[in-house]
């Protein structure tokens, strides 16, 4: 058999799906509202999402984060929840439970058509929040307050992703969700500008 062959045969076909799959994970969480779902199945395939991760008790930059979201989600309007969605993951599921979560949404403001807040096992949240937020630092990796201060997005249908930091003006996080889109929608919406933020 010469080398051309054994390669050949030795190669499994590559799928993009399935890597973005793995990376992303399929781990159950639980939404705000106490619903089960699917990380990747669920949450991520076939959608634009924005994603954080925050804790109910953190006096630091959660808040700030999500005050900076909640003037994305009124700029953006009715596409969060049609076009993009919008979902928190705390850093903290033993102490943050669905109605920790809720309560947390409610006395910030935020309208949760769209939006969810997101708690599970505390191992595959952090393998989760190892698989965005990562910068190959143990320093940094093994501190989780250094992973609440980006914003991870990604639109899976063009298997496009990045990362925008949490405290940029919601004008620079429209932006960059902008450049997550196909560009045919982005030509189209130039012809109708976002208003000043």
């Amino acid at each position: 058999m010469n080398r051309r062959t054994f390669l050949t045969k030795a190669a499994k076909p590559f799928s993009l799906d399935a890597l973005w799959r793995r990376h992303y994970t399929n781990v159950v969480l639980t939404t705000h509202e106490g619903k089960q779902v699917r990380f990747y199945d669920d949450l991520i395939k076939g959608k634009i999402a924005a994603i954080n991760f925050i804790y109910v008790n953190c006096e630091g930059i959660c808040p700030l984060t999500t005050t900076n979201l909640i003037q994305v989600q009124e700029a953006l309007k009715d596409r969060v929840g049609r076009d993009i969605f919008l979902y928190s993951i705390t850093l903290k599921p033993e102490q943050d439970d669905p109605t920790a979560l809720k309560h947390f949404a409610q006395m910030h403001g935020v309208k949760l058509p769209g939006w969810l807040f997101l708690t599970g096992d505390p191992d595959e949240i952090e393998t989760l929040r190892f698989r965005l937020f990562s910068v190959d630092s143990p320093n940094i990796d093994e501190n989780i307050e250094q992973h609440t201060g980006m914003i991870h997005l990604v639109n899976e249908p063009i298997k496009r992703t990045c990362k925008v930091p949490a405290l940029a003006t919601p004008r620079q996080i429209i932006q960059s969700i902008s450049w997550m889109e196909p560009t045919t929608v982005r030509m189209m919406k130039r012809s109708k500008p976002t208003q000043a933020l």
